[in-house]
């Protein structure tokens, strides 16, 4: 029996039953020195970058501590030496998220991990749906298992029971036809129903029930999204399909990742802005430096202490793998919040109310990889698909990736593909052998997409496409938004004018 588990347990429960408090000014050096002292991982990594840990003093001295990342740093040590004092001791959970090639990489955690993550659950379930008060449904709909959404989301939201919300928790994954059946049963005896799922499976369920007869208005629906970046045209069909009347307070996303579960969250301030902004593509391109519009979450600087690096963003956090400067490869940035309040007042824009926290805008990986369902899906897994005998010889291996909307907002897998001069590929025997090869590489995809939407759309273009393929460019296998504004390509929003933005208040 681990009676020092014990009391760091009853330690951590105490500080999340607390109010939160306000980080001490040196908390990131103080857990940069306690990686070095307990993780033998992170003690070989500065040892060889020749940097004696007792020489690191200030916050400048932090910035030029090295990178770390999955590549160079997780995957090249053991595992548990990865973890505080290279043992599993203490670390009751596994998560696991699907690499590049199928290959999973695996993320130790505590209880006491699932604490600090719960506060980001907490910001958006009680400070924004008032789940403290209001009886509340939680219905899990992420996948569950070992991938890191649906089990994690479940034991977060438990914690807020544990601390006196009145929250009732129920799980039936991402399996739709549960969800529509425990729905009906249960919703009427809460005063209020929350959906947690990556954003095309949630849209499918609130199509799937409108079509089922489901009164979604009667059930006071709320969201909870994570996984993909939607557009705010996105957020007002589904609010409207929905009865959802306030979507900057009742739909909110989630910026997490296996890597340390949840890292921001939408609040109804930070919404409104990136509501008010989609409208505004000058503002937004000024505020953000792209033509396209982001993912725009808070974040607590005690939990997760973000930089940003070259247009990249690092983050340092605890957990069962502690991890320093660590670049997690998402484009983006970081910006104050005195700043962008200021920002929206010049502008003649009052956001509603909310934490006086700093800002994190994402827009995605998009030159390594396109999210679907939840699913990273990978350049390497498409090109086996390519590969295959009777395929090969027909196309020249270069594609791209896009996950798009179509006309009802619904999220289509894409692929265009550059076919070898004067064959004849065919499309409907390319996209079948990619699924297969998506299927059998790729965990997520295959536990994440539902059955229906896994086959991918499959578009030919000719050796030498502009558009596509141009002679003489680097290749991207990926791309961000571009083109109508009805089509929302890769982790990325396009600008266009937002449905019943008329509550904005307009510019001078």
């Amino acid at each position: 029996m681990d009676l020092g588990r014990q009391t760091r347990v009853r330690q951590a429960l105490d500080t999340f039953f607390g109010p939160a408090e306000p980080p001490a000014e040196d908390h990131v050096l103080d857990l940069f020195h306690r990686t070095a002292e307990t993780v033998p991982a992170y003690r070989k990594f500065l040892r060889e970058h020749g940097i004696d840990p007792q020489t690191v003093e200030t916050m400048a001295d932090f910035r030029k501590l090295p990178l770390t990342d999955k590549a160079g740093y997780h995957r090249k040590y053991p595992l548990p030496e990865l973890c505080r004092g290279g043992t599993f001791d203490g670390l009751d959970m596994i998560a696991v998220s699907s690499g590049s090639s199928g290959h999973p990489t695996v993320w130790p955690r505590a209880l006491e991990d699932e604490l600090h993550v719960a506060r980001r659950f907490e910001q958006v379930l009680v400070d924004a749906f008032d789940a403290g008060e209001r009886s509340t449904l939680a219905v899990v709909c992420f996948p569950l298992g070992t991938w890191v959404g649906g089990l994690f989301t479940t034991a977060c939201v438990r914690h807020l029971a544990a601390k006196g919300c009145p929250i009732t928790v129920v799980a039936p994954g991402n399996t739709k036809a549960e969800i529509l059946r425990v729905l009906p049963e249960l919703a009427p005896h809460f005063d209020q129903v929350v959906l947690l799922g990556y954003p095309p499976f949630v849209k499918d369920v609130v199509d799937t029930g409108l079509a089922e007869g489901i009164d979604w208005p009667a059930y006071a629906l709320k969201l909870v999204l994570a996984g993909e970046v939607f557009s705010e045209q996105w957020r007002e069909l589904v609010a409207q399909r929905a009865g959802i009347a306030d979507p900057v307070r009742d739909i909110a996303s989630l910026y997490g990742t296996a890597d340390a579960g949840v890292l921001g969250t939408e609040t109804p301030l930070s919404a409104g802005i990136r509501r008010f902004l989609a409208g505004r593509p000058d503002l937004a391109r000024e505020l953000f430096g792209d033509a396209r519009l982001p993912t725009l979450v808070q974040y607590d600087p005690a939990s997760r202490f973000f930089e940003a690096q070259d247009g990249t963003l690092l983050f340092t956090a605890d957990g069962g793998i502690p991890l320093v400067r660590y670049h997690i490869a998402d484009d983006g940035g970081l910006l104050p919040h005195a700043e962008v309040l200021a920002y929206c007042a010049r502008h003649g824009f009052t956001p509603p109310p909310g934490p006086d926290l700093p800002f994190v805008y994402v827009f995605g990986r998009s030159l390594f990889t396109v999210s679907f369902f939840g699913a990273n899906v990978y350049p390497e897994n498409v090109t086996v698909g390519l590969e295959q005998p009777g395929i090969s010889d027909t196309v020249t291996g270069k594609f791209v990736i896009e996950s798009v909307e179509d006309a009802d907002r619904d999220r289509r897998l894409r692929i265009t593909v550059e076919t070898a001069p004067g064959a004849a590929a065919d499309a409907g025997r390319i996209a079948e052998a990619v699924r297969e090869q998506l299927l059998r590489l790729n965990s997520e995809f295959a536990h994440y997409v539902p059955a229906e939407r896994q086959l991918p759309d499959v578009v030919l273009r000719p050796a030498g496409d502009p558009e596509y393929f141009p002679a003489g460019v680097k290749h991207r296998y990926t791309r961000p938004g571009k083109g109508r504004p009805e089509a929302v390509r890769g982790p990325v929003q396009i600008f266009a004018e937002v449905p019943g933005a008329s509550h904005c208040d307009d510019p001078p």
